[in-house]
This record gives C-alpha cells, sequence and structure tokens, in this order.
C-alpha cells in the first residue's frame, strides 16, 4: 500500500482553493489537483504496512490550530503552485515533529530534507505571469489522516484525533 499521512480540509476550503487553482490554470496552463485530493501532506511512507502505519501514529497528539493559507508561490524545479503558511506554525511544526520521530522509531526512513508546509493546487505549470490574490478561508485542523494512494486517487483510511 502507498500510504502518506496529511492534513485534510473541510469541503468548503477545498471548494475554493480548487476555484483559485483553475484561475492559475488559465495563465499556467497544467493539471489542476481534484479539490477531493486537496491535502498537505505531513509524511509520505511509500509502499508501507498499515498497521504499522497506524501504530506510529497513535501516540502523536498536540492542541487543535488553524491552518493559515496566506502565501501562494511557484516551484521552477519541479514546476508546481502550491500554497501555504508564510510562517510554519509551531503547532504544525510540533505535530509534524511528533508524527515524524514515532515514525523513525517503528523503522520507517523519511525524506531528510526540511519539512515544508504547502499544498500542490497546480502540476506541470509554466511560469505564472500573475498569482491572484488568495481566496479567504479557514482551515480548522483538528485531525490529521492516514491516506492510501492509488492510480491518482486517494482515500482516507484512518483519521487521528488531535
Amino acid at each position: 500500500m502507498r500510504l502518506f499521512f496529511a492534513l485534510w480540509p473541510p469541503r468548503e476550503t477545498a471548494r475554493a482553493l480548487a476555484e483559485w487553482a483553475l484561475a492559475i490554470q488559465q495563465g499556467a496552463g497544467g493539471r489542476v489537483a481534484k479539490e477531493d485530493n486537496i491535502h498537505l501532506t505531513l509524511a509520505f511512507l511509500g509502499d508501507a504496512d498499515l498497521g504499522k502505519a497506524s501504530a506510529a501514529a497513535e501516540p502523536v497528539r498536540c492542541n487543535r490550530f488553524d491552518l493559515p493559507i496566506d502565501t501562494a508561490k511557484y516551484w521552477k524545479h519541479n514546476r508546481i503552485v502550491w500554497v501555504g503558511p508564510a510562517v510554519l506554525p509551531a503547532a504544525l511544526s510540533g505535530m509534524v515533529e511528533k508524527l515524524h520521530d514515532s515514525l523513525k522509531e517503528k523503522g520507517f526512513v523519511l525524506e531528510e530534507r526540511p519539512f515544508a508546509a504547502h499544498v500542490t493546487l497546480v502540476r506541470r505549470a509554466a511560469l505564472p505571469g500573475r498569482i491572484p490574490p488568495l481566496p479567504r478561508i479557514q482551515w480548522p485542523v483538528d485531525e490529521f489522516v492516514l491516506v492510501e494512494s492509488r492510480n491518482g486517487r486517494y482515500e482516507v483510511l484512518e483519521r487521528y484525533p488531535l
């Protein structure tokens, strides 16, 4: 199973981000993320054992928080347009650190690069001439999820309340 942990937005937040991404696509081309697939990845596991991944997530606890979506960027090296927090919230940083530590204790090998909180909205995009203002959205975080990726479709398998 190809697994990853993520934050999943409320439906209205995903809808607003998907609509914003369509406006970007008009000027930059590319492929817009499906509304139902919009998420912020916390840890990518790849082919992994579901039980082992779930056991690693169980002890992770932190306070609920709001995820600010207040910046939009284009990464030229992989041709994506993404949104996320301009400054990593301490609550998110702490949660990711706890999750990564727990995963490593269970034997998972994670990427060594620093965590970059981002939500990919357009792939294979050209440099956008103009990035429209972000929609005003709310993304309350009161859980994280374990997701299976299969043929470009994502299915939430388990939820972990904060």
